[in-house]
């Protein structure tokens, strides 16, 4: 979703008036509501997968009175293309995907050796179709809350005393891109020898990890880790000094809060997916077998995240600090 605020900056820089709605899960609403281009955040009432005809079809008629000229899809599956049918908008743009003739009538065939990366994806759909150069990229840039921040501050108990080096060891992906908790451990135990607090960031699902770097650091972190919400996660990031991430959610809510970044890449592609602001590093090893895109090295060993050293990613951290 963050990728997304590329596309809706793009819109705005090419047609500054019109409107941006957004048409997505609710999970995503915090981040919408930290997009200053975007106007109404809509709330998808299906999860991933789900089919829903009857309610797809409902939520398309209930927005046909809203006067919408144009439909962006970024999802490639024939489902999303629904409910702007049903909308009535007239101009309904996307790539072909799930050969979605009809439902799309402005319908693109992607040349995926010129646009490599997802957020050119993106951003070439406010463009007409045969705009012959890759479109420039407007990086994302989320506007946290700083009243939010504090007050989620004092909930959590959390005093900012020094420097803070926010980690984010989780992926929802999958083992495959998470470097291990015991680098994590030890990155974090040397940078809080020189005087750095050290905050562990993730969802419910990555409490088992932090938890494991917690014991490793007898505690001395703060563990947030399912303690917070979306919004809250997003805007206590954007008072971190500095961030350590796998290639995640959150690795793009700190590029865009323009946080100094170190990016950690494993089963998964720098060059498909960075980190889109200018004061952050990708480590990645480039191995034979990587990337692989699987949830579990294939290879059993994981050398792609393994053998990426404490080290190598002090020095990176240290490359991005001010």
């Amino acid at each position: 979703m963050v990728m997304a605020q590329s596309l809706f900056k793009a819109l705005k820089q090419r047609h500054p008036e019109p409107g941006i709605d957004v048409l997505a899960p609710a999970w995503s609403r915090p981040l919408l509501e930290r997009m200053p281009e975007v106007g109404d955040a809509i709330d998808m009432p299906l999860g991933h997968g789900r089919l829903g005809l009857k309610t797809r079809w409902r939520l398309g008629r209930g927005l046909r009175g809203r006067g919408y000229d144009q439909a962006i899809l970024l999802p490639n599956s024939f489902k999303s293309a629904l409910v702007p049918f049903w909308a009535g908008i007239p101009r309904r743009t996307g790539w072909v995907g799930e050969l979605r003739y009809g439902l799309l009538n402005d319908i693109r065939r992607l040349d995926k050796s010129r646009l490599t990366m997802t957020v050119q994806r993106f951003v070439a759909l406010a463009y007409p179709a045969k705009t012959p150069s890759v479109p420039e990229i407007p990086p994302p840039s989320l506007e946290a809350d700083s009243t939010t921040a504090h007050q989620a501050l004092a909930e959590l108990g959390l005093v900012k005393r020094g420097p803070v080096l926010a980690l984010c060891p989780g992926a929802e992906y999958g083992p495959a891109k998470r470097w291990p908790e015991e680098s994590y451990a030890g990155l974090a135990a040397a940078m809080a020898d020189r005087g750095w607090d050290i905050w562990l960031f993730g969802s419910a699902r990555d409490r088992p990890v932090c938890a494991g770097i917690a014991r490793r650091l007898e505690g001395n972190c703060a563990d947030l880790s399912g303690r917070t919400s979306l919004a809250q996660a997003v805007d206590l990031l954007s008072l971190a000094d500095a961030v350590v991430s796998n290639d995640s959610g959150l690795m793009h809510v700190a590029a865009a809060l323009d946080r100094p970044l170190v990016a950690l890449y494993g089963s998964s592609d720098p060059g498909f997916t960075p980190p889109l602001n200018d004061r952050s590093r990708v480590v990645c090893l480039g191995l034979d077998c990587s990337p692989c895109f699987r949830r579990e090295c294939p290879q059993g060993h994981l050398r792609c995240l393994r053998d990426i050293s404490v080290e190598q990613v002090r020095q990176a951290l240290d490359e991005v600090l001010p």
